[in-house]
């Protein structure tokens, strides 16, 4: 049986990419060139970021479509990380707020990636 590990977003620049997302969770790329950065996250599952002109078959949407979601233990975590990441360059598209599943904020990464941090009530 096989498992999901990895999630891949397409990036215009992978370098830039993995600054960000360094920045963003203070993590350092297990693996680096110049057209793909491999973080693994404390879940373990990797996030992959690969330059949209070297994938094949070419990707057919641009980023903003989907959500990679960042689960966290308590709502004032959602909080806080929101002013961090804002902190740290990331737009932020939807400010924290209580929605019908808890505390949530919604954040975009420099290709329109959203990023949803959010904590379960």
């Amino acid at each position: 049986m096989t498992k999901i590990n990895t999630v891949l977003l397409y990036v215009a620049d992978p370098a830039e990419s993995a600054r960000f997302y360094g920045g963003l969770l203070d993590l350092e790329p297990v693996e680096q060139s110049p057209t793909f950065a491999l973080f693994i996250l404390p879940s373990g599952l990797g996030l992959g970021l690969w330059g949209r002109g070297g994938v094949e078959p070419a990707p057919l949407a641009p980023g903003g479509g989907s959500e990679v979601g960042f689960q966290v233990a308590e709502a004032a975590e959602v909080d806080r990380l929101c002013a961090l990441w804002w902190s740290r360059g990331a737009v932020i598209a939807l400010p924290p707020s209580d929605l019908d599943f808890g505390r949530t904020f919604v954040a975009r990464d420099p290709d329109g990636h959203r990023l949803r941090v959010y904590a379960l009530t």
